[in-house]
Parts: structure tokens; C-alpha cells; sequence
């Protein structure tokens, strides 16, 4: 189970950057996705609830500083991996947050 954890963790992260993200480093299950304003982060937050059945975690932070925090465990599966990180590319896009 410790492995299957530690594989979905480096999956996700690897998945959200590769689609250009930026998040911080380190292999905490806790992944957050660094959005720059509070606003965006909300709006993309409400904008995902449309792809993804659950809540996200806005972070209290400095100006300039906000994310979306995102948790993964083992018991997420490959697809659902893939189905979340899809989700975030795809509201980036809509939201013109990731380059092209």
C-alpha cells in the first residue's frame, strides 16, 4: 500500500507538470498548485467542480502567493490520476493559464 501511495504521488506530480503547471517540490502527498491570485484560484476551483465530484482546498496566503491544494492517497487509481490532471489542463486552457 506504501508503494502504490508513493507511486501516485510522483505520478500526479509528474502528470500536472508535464501539462505546465507549476507546484512546489518535494513528494508530499499534498500537491499545491501554484495559481498566483486568490481570484483565479477560485474560479478555477468552481470551474473544476464541473470534471472532478469533489472539493478543493484554498490555501490562506500571501498576495500573489495562491494555489489550489490537491490530495492524493493510494486509493486513487491511474485513471482517476489521469481524469484529474485532464481536468486541471482543461480549465487552465479555458482559462488562458497555461501556455499553448
Amino acid at each position: 500500500m506504501l508503494r502504490r501511495f508513493r507511486d501516485n504521488v510522483k505520478r500526479f506530480r509528474g502528470l500536472i507538470q508535464e501539462a505546465g503547471f507549476e507546484i512546489r517540490p518535494g513528494d508530499h502527498p499534498i500537491i499545491p498548485i501554484m495559481l498566483g491570485e486568490a481570484k483565479l484560484a477560485r474560479e478555477m476551483a468552481d470551474m473544476l467542480l464541473r470534471y472532478l465530484c469533489d472539493r478543493f482546498q484554498l490555501s490562506r496566503c500571501s498576495k500573489g502567493q495562491a494555489r489550489i491544494r490537491i490530495q492524493i492517497s493510494a486509493d486513487h487509481s491511474k485513471v482517476e490520476l489521469a481524469r484529474a490532471a485532464m481536468a486541471f489542463t482543461k480549465v487552465a486552457e479555458q482559462l488562458k493559464i497555461l501556455a499553448s
